[in-house]
């Protein structure tokens, strides 16, 4: 591999301690947290068995570590109780401190308070 892409590429795990393919290089088997979610397990405690690189212009590189697919496990059943917890945690980001009323949206935390509260001279027009 030749240009940038070389500089992440260390199957053996010799430069950066763990074995290192370039962005989008995984091999087989190894799968990124996102990608674990999108196919209903999680990482289950397993140590990371690689990472993913990508080089960056005047920056660090991006890093992503991968987890072996055939150690992950399942994902744990939503309960009752984090449902009605993150419901609750929900409604609290919705309702404007200012009127007390779910404004049907995240209040914006640079406004502290729903729209109609933050901004009550200008009235929606009637078209």
């Amino acid at each position: 591999m030749a240009g940038s892409f070389g500089k992440c590429y260390d199957p053996t795990g010799a430069q950066y301690g763990i074995p290192t393919y370039p962005w989008r290089y995984a091999p087989n088997g190894l799968a990124t947290r996102r990608q674990l979610r999108a196919r209903g397990l999680r990482p289950g405690g397993q140590p990371i068995a690689a990472q993913l690189m990508r080089p960056r212009y005047r920056r660090g590189p991006l890093v992503a570590y991968l987890y072996r697919l055939d150690r992950a496990k399942p994902v744990r059943p939503m309960t009752a109780g984090k449902r009605a917890a993150l419901a609750k945690a929900m409604r609290a980001r919705r309702t404007c401190p200012a009127c007390a009323t779910d404004a049907g949206y995240v209040i914006p935390t640079s406004l502290g308070m729903c729209v109609t509260c933050a901004y009550p001279a200008t009235a929606p027009c009637a078209a």
